[in-house]
């Protein structure tokens, strides 16, 4: 039975599983199954970094190329297209170990994943605001963080019974088919959306638009640094026979944190203004990346996690919303050149970070790039103005 239409909290509820199923595990649960497929398939850093971008890629193409598809109201035929897609392509990911079928699945899976997201602006953000509960978007971006501790949990109670990649993924696709199963009983029928409220126009000045070009280069170098340690973390503690026993906790420790991160850091948005939140977030994950390198105590891989899963949804929450209020005249140009920006920096990491390690024998160089550039993002966005 469906739900009433007029009530926010099962589409509130109906976003979080979709996220956690678009991103939680139709991209992150690459993540903790990753060391299982280097040493099973087996595969290089190299190779792996190759599989990984291919999936920011197909983001990146699947963000850019939403806004141009016919959306039939609400756009529910694109988001649930997306959600069947995630379930079928995290279960294809079993069916072979060949190099270019996996990247292949991994850029449809990315398609897949931007689909969701982009649709679920109409057919869930925007209801959900409109009926006086904005506050439940942070509910929704808190599925990412459910999604991680779920691949998490399932990966880790597999590998301790040896089980092999494959039926990790096979087993990540019926996980995410009964999450699909569960939105489809808690989406409302088809009903006519209000149009959104009209932003009156106003041409940004100079100091707007260099403001807007700092955070779009900000939010690109956020992209490369954060995404290196989101592909590699896992695999950096099977590198070390003390650690390897962790994979699963701390991954498990990223989820959690990143289910409340964006409810984090949109107070503090609200006290000290959107970028000056965007630079110091940017700056916490910058120590948290730096923990993975400079410590193999298992305390600070678990300050790391925190600080990781603490950061990287709310850094992208907050940036949307600020390129927003700093783009009154034309939102959708400005969203759309910071999504770019996002998904370059997102794409170029897993390969840089792979061929990097394949080079040096290690992740502690990648890693510090990655520190450098959110360090960059924190200091080109701390003085932005605030109106």
């Amino acid at each position: 039975m469906k739900p009433a239409s007029g009530s926010p909290v099962p589409l509130a509820l109906a976003g979080f599983l979709a996220l956690a199923t678009a991103m939680g595990i139709g991209r992150f649960a690459l993540t903790p199954i990753l060391p299982f497929m280097i040493e099973g398939v087996p595969l290089s850093t190299a190779d792996a970094g190759f599989i990984a971008s291919a999936n920011y890629v197909g983001y990146l193409i699947g963000a850019l190329g939403a806004s141009a598809l016919p959306s039939f109201g609400d756009g529910r035929g694109w988001f649930f297209c997306g959600l069947v897609l995630t379930v079928l392509l995290a279960a294809g990911m079993g069916v072979s170990g060949d190099i270019a079928f996996l990247a292949v699945d991994r850029f449809i899976a990315g398609l897949a994943s931007a689909l969701v997201l982009v649709f679920s602006a109409t057919l869930i953000i925007e209801p959900v605001t409109r009926m006086g509960r904005p506050e439940l978007v942070a509910v929704q971006f808190g599925g990412v963080g459910f999604g991680i501790m779920l691949s998490a949990g399932l990966v880790g109670v597999l590998g301790a019974r040896q089980a092999g990649w494959d039926v990790m993924w096979f087993l990540s696709g019926a996980l995410a088919l009964v999450a699909v199963v569960l939105i489809v009983f808690l989406v409302p029928a088809r009903e006519k959306t209000a149009p959104p409220p009209a932003v009156p126009s106003a041409a940004a000045n100079g100091r707007h638009r260099s403001a807007l070009v700092k955070l779009t280069l900000a939010y690109g170098l956020f992209g490369f640094g954060y995404i290196i340690t989101g592909t590699f973390l896992t695999t950096i503690l099977r590198g070390s026979s003390d650690l390897r026993h962790l994979e699963a906790p701390v991954w498990a420790m990223v989820g959690f944190a990143a289910a409340f991160s964006l409810w984090f850091w949109g107070r503090v948005a609200a006290r000290i203004g959107n970028s000056r939140a965007f630079a110091i977030a940017c700056a916490v994950e910058a120590v948290a990346v730096l923990l993975t390198v400079v410590s193999a105590a298992p305390l600070a891989f678990f300050v790391a996690a925190v600080l990781f899963g603490g950061t990287f949804v709310g850094i992208t929450g907050v940036g949307l919303v600020e390129v927003r209020r700093m783009s009154r005249a034309n939102p959708a140009r400005s969203v759309g050149l910071m999504t770019s920006s996002f998904g370059l920096g997102q794409a170029l990491g897993p390969t840089v970070a792979g061929i990097g390690a394949e080079m040096t024998g290690s992740f502690a160089l990648p890693s510090l790039a990655a520190v450098a550039t959110l360090i960059a993002a924190t200091l080109l966005t701390f003085n932005l103005p605030r109106d």
